[in-house]
């Protein structure tokens, strides 16, 4: 980015040169003079702002005019480079960016740009829960991306309508004393620079809580260096943790002797009636598989053949039963008795059914001598009927009945 001259520059050529640095800074990094430069500009502009009186703390965000709309973020982009300087004490670095940043959201504040929610958590600080933290930043993630995707879609438009503007400017030459005109939308600018802002409430808002985190926590240790009087204190740490641990270890070992790891159940039917309360862990059992070894023993081949060995071995183990086979044993195991199982079934079944045929063809025989017993006795009752018709005609019983009878 070439030389410039900062006193030369009107504020909207001062505001765009601070800009480009500061989406230099934000995209790719920037190196520390042009950090340094950057910030030198914007403290120009806010200073000319100031001077000239663009803001008014009686005005509303509807009596700023657009051209003047986009001065709003001068705090929050010396805020963001501010932040980024490299300095060997911190601190002020992280106290001077967060002042400009509660600046910025305090003027937006007074223009009523906040969301109502984002102003109540901030004024509440960390007094809230987690749970009430965590919407509340899924809430601001929701409204920065809804931002960012309102910016791409403005600038879509307005590169849509330059390249129609072209177009037309080429099939139509322009006649000789006329001037081209070009629509420039205010109401299409204005909406940009007020989505712009939001989208930045959002990044100030993060920021502002990081910041603060890293200001306690830089706070803490230099408090802690002060009362240590060292500046090696956080070596002296690490040294004492190393020996702390080492100590652990050798202590481990020694109690190795006289403390046992629990013994695993290695046992499927065992372990599930355990499980179900029919026997006790404590009881004696059968075991077929051996327990699996873990820790240094379970890197050397063979069986524990020294006491070194065998309290190695007993160091790192776990303090839970470990199962004794794998989800693919299991699995298989239960394939195979699920085999039995139908197995078991199609031979009952085949009995059940060749049984239930040999009684059919039993059955079926006696109801046929049946059947044909009860065919003779059917033929000798309708043989003595058919007699009786022959003796007793049709209506001979009913003669009283008749009028004329």
């Amino acid at each position: 980015m070439g030389e410039f001259k900062i006193e030369d520059m009107p504020l909207p050529a001062l505001f765009d040169q601070a800009r480009k640095i500061h989406a230099t800074a934000t995209e790719s990094g920037a190196d520390q003079e042009l950090l340094k430069k950057g910030c030198v500009a914007l403290q120009r502009c806010e200073d000319m702002v100031n001077n000239l009186g663009l803001f008014s703390a009686n005005e509303t965000k509807e009596d700023i005019s657009t051209t003047n709309l986009k001065y709003i973020l001068v705090p929050f982009y010396l805020a963001e480079l501010t932040e980024k300087i490299a300095h060997d004490d911190r601190i002020p670095i992280l106290k001077a960016s967060l002042a400009k940043l509660k600046e910025f959201i305090s003027f937006c504040e007074a223009m009523e740009l906040v969301p109502k929610e984002e102003l109540e958590s901030y004024m509440q600080g960390a007094s809230q829960s987690a749970v009430d933290q965590r919407a509340r930043k899924i809430a601001r993630f929701k409204r920065q991306r809804a931002a960012e995707s309102k910016l791409l879609e403005i600038k879509e438009r307005k590169e849509r309508r330059g390249r129609s503007t072209k177009a037309a400017a080429l099939s139509t030459p322009v006649e000789a004393g006329e001037e081209e005109v070009l629509d420039d939308d205010g109401e299409e600018e204005r909406e940009a620079w007020n989505t712009t802002i939001s989208l930045a409430i959002c990044k100030a808002l993060d920021l502002v809580e990081m910041l603060k985190k890293e200001e306690e926590m830089l706070s803490a240790i230099k408090d802690r260096q002060s009362k240590d009087g060292d500046k090696e204190f956080s070596k002296e740490a690490l040294d004492e943790r190393a020996r702390k641990a080492e100590t652990w270890h050798r202590d481990a070992v020694v109690r190795a002797r006289y403390t046992k790891p629990t013994p695993p159940i290695t046992c499927a039917t065992f372990a599930q009636d355990v499980l179900e309360g029919r026997a006790d862990a404590s009881q004696a059992h059968d075991h077929k598989h051996q327990p699996l070894i873990f820790g240094p023993a379970s890197l050397v081949g063979g069986s524990l053949t020294t006491e070194r060995e065998r309290m190695q071995a007993q160091v790192f183990q776990p303090g839970h039963r470990m199962p004794t086979m794998s989800i693919e044993e299991a699995g298989l195991k239960e394939m195979e008795i699920m085999n039995k199982w139908q197995e078991r079934n199609v031979r009952l079944m085949e009995e059940a059914n060749s049984s239930w045929h040999t009684d059919s063809k039993l059955r079926l025989g006696q109801a046929e001598e049946d059947e044909d017993e009860d065919d003779d006795a059917a033929q000798d009752k309708a043989r003595a009927f058919d007699d009786w018709k022959d003796d007793n005609p049709r209506g001979a019983g009913n003669s009283k009945l008749t009028p004329c009878g």
